[in-house]
């Protein structure tokens, strides 16, 4: 278990210091995660800006729970999406965590 929170931080780490550079980057190609939510108009980790899912706490919460280790690295990723993040994150941020993160927002878009 350490060493996968371990691992995360080094990821998120890592990802942390290419944020900048990455800002003028152009924007990577978006995870197939389900896409669902986007079409409700509801948060999608393909379309949604983090720190647009940071203002819902049912949403901020669900992404926490996931990935603890992102609250330090807000400020830096904030206007990306999660699945631009996910390339950066070496693996801590696959496409199955993007999925399951994505059925828990479509579960807070439909109220459950």
């Amino acid at each position: 278990m350490k060493s996968k929170i371990a691992a995360s931080l080094v990821a998120l780490t890592t990802l942390a210091a290419a944020a900048p550079a990455l800002a003028q980057a152009p924007a990577a190609a978006p995870a197939k995660a389900d896409a669902s939510a986007s079409a409700a108009g509801g948060l999608s980790v393909d379309k949604t800006p983090i720190s647009e899912i940071i203002k819902n706490e049912k949403a901020k919460a669900a992404l926490e729970a996931a990935l603890p280790p992102i609250t330090q690295y807000y400020d830096q990723i904030g206007g990306m999406t999660l699945a631009q993040v996910a390339p950066m994150s070496q693996g801590a941020l696959d496409d199955a965590k993007l999925k399951s993160i994505q059925a828990e927002f479509d579960k807070i878009s439909a109220g459950k």
